[in-house]
């Protein structure tokens, strides 16, 4: 039987409508992610600060659902006709390049005995939240352009890397036996894709129909397949954000060439509306802040995280880029990829429970990311405006040309 606190269930709708609003009056330039408000306000109700709301197994439920369809989105938005050849190459190296900072520095930090295991600690690090960073990119009218094109694919490899991390390694399972489940589940993946893609081709016409009608069939399908392979993932033993991600890829690939305008504003409006500030709220009313403010080495361990997280995948941007992008853009990406939050979350808790992660490390890395999350985009999209306008005078001399084809945005 799952247990339901009708009052706290209310009051967390209540909290994502109050963020909501926040981060709609405050001025554009000032306004941090609403993402990062939810959070914010999901601390303060939480049981550690007010005491207003309690986790119940009904609230974790949709917790995890919001999960699930965040990293659909991320798995939607990418688009490998815009970002294979170049982007997609940079960004796995970028990745690659994370990998060897955040886990030798990992290493380090385990030998000096400030964490227990560099594995779950290094893989936090190298992840950056594209599925935050997509709505933050169309906000500000980069999405579609040479700078976007290339956040986007280097998000999508700090995003898939840790979650096969977390799939094949952050495990208790042998290694070998997840690579085979692994194998099972992307083989179903890849069956239900091929059909979803020969079937698209007679029947999206009459699917796309049904969007003015109260049945809604398209959306309806779609949230079918994220939940199904959510929990096929889960059942299998892996991690529900592969299933939420691989189903954004299976719905992109079936929905190539088709007008989904409509259809976007559909979905967008469930997982952005309803389901996605769960997550985040209730990962603010689950924050152990106690554990936080009440040792001095986690407030020592904050700070330090926050550095590498911006070395770990900051300094691949500013190293690897230089012959695509400029000056300000590269640092720009720098700020953006060092934008963590969600993988942190799921990496943190999984290692407290396993015994590999130490509360207070838990916390200091989670502070960590709402900080990247709070000021990064901010101060990376500062720098796209600043140097649009020192190249022109305008605002709109330099900014980067838009992504025609998928050979002009690696150019």
């Amino acid at each position: 039987m799952i247990s339901v606190d009708e009052r706290s269930f209310f009051l967390i709708v209540v909290i994502a409508v109050v963020a909501g609003i926040i981060a709609t009056v405050l001025p554009r330039k000032l306004a941090p992610p609403v993402i990062v408000v939810e959070l914010i306000l999901g601390i303060i109700v939480g049981p550690q600060v007010l005491g207003w709301v309690e986790m119940d197994s009904f609230t974790d439920f949709f917790r995890n659902l919001g999960l699930g369809m965040l990293f659909f989105f991320a798995g939607y938005e990418i688009d490998f006709d815009r970002i294979k050849g170049r982007p997609l190459k940079l960004g796995v190296l970028a990745w690659l390049l994370s990998v060897l900072i955040a886990f030798g520095a990992g290493g380090l930090l385990e030998t000096s005995g400030l964490v227990l295991s560099f594995l779950f600690t290094g893989a936090a690090m190298t992840s950056t939240s594209l599925g935050a960073l997509i709505p933050i990119l169309k906000d500000a009218d980069e999405n579609r352009t040479k700078f976007g094109t290339m956040t986007i694919a280097a998000g999508a490899c700090a995003e898939f890397g840790p979650i096969l991390l977390l799939t094949l390694v952050l495990t208790e399972s042998k290694p070998w036996d997840q690579a085979i489940v692994l194998l099972a589940f992307l083989l179903i993946a890849v069956v239900i894709s091929v059909a979803s893609v020969r079937a698209s081709w007679r029947s999206w016409p009459a699917l796309e129909r049904t969007l003015n009608l109260s049945s809604q069939l398209a959306v309806r399908v779609t949230v079918l397949l994220i939940f199904a392979l959510v929990f096929l993932a889960e059942g299998l033993g892996l991690d529900v954000l592969l299933g939420g991600f691989v189903a954004g890829m299976i719905v992109r690939a079936s929905l190539r060439g088709r007008e989904t305008e409509q259809f976007e504003s559909k979905v967008y409006a469930i997982g952005f509306g309803l389901l996605i500030p769960f997550f985040f709220v209730s990962s603010g009313i689950s924050f152990d802040l106690d554990a936080l403010t009440s040792s001095s080495s986690a407030l020592i361990k904050l700070p330090v995280f926050l550095v590498l997280m911006v070395l770990a995948r900051g300094l691949p941007a500013l190293l690897l880029y230089r012959e695509d992008l400029e000056t300000n853009q590269r640092r720009a990406l720098a700020l953006l990829s060092a934008t963590q939050l969600p993988l942190v979350v799921a990496i943190a808790t999984i290692g407290v429970e396993g015994g590999h992660m130490q509360p207070s490390t838990a916390a200091a890395l989670i502070g960590a990311a709402v900080l990247t999350m709070l000021f990064f985009p901010i101060l990376g999209l500062g720098l796209l405006r600043s140097g649009s306008k020192g190249a022109s005078g305008t605002g709109k001399g330099s900014r980067p040309r838009k992504a025609g084809t998928p050979r002009k945005a690696g150019a």
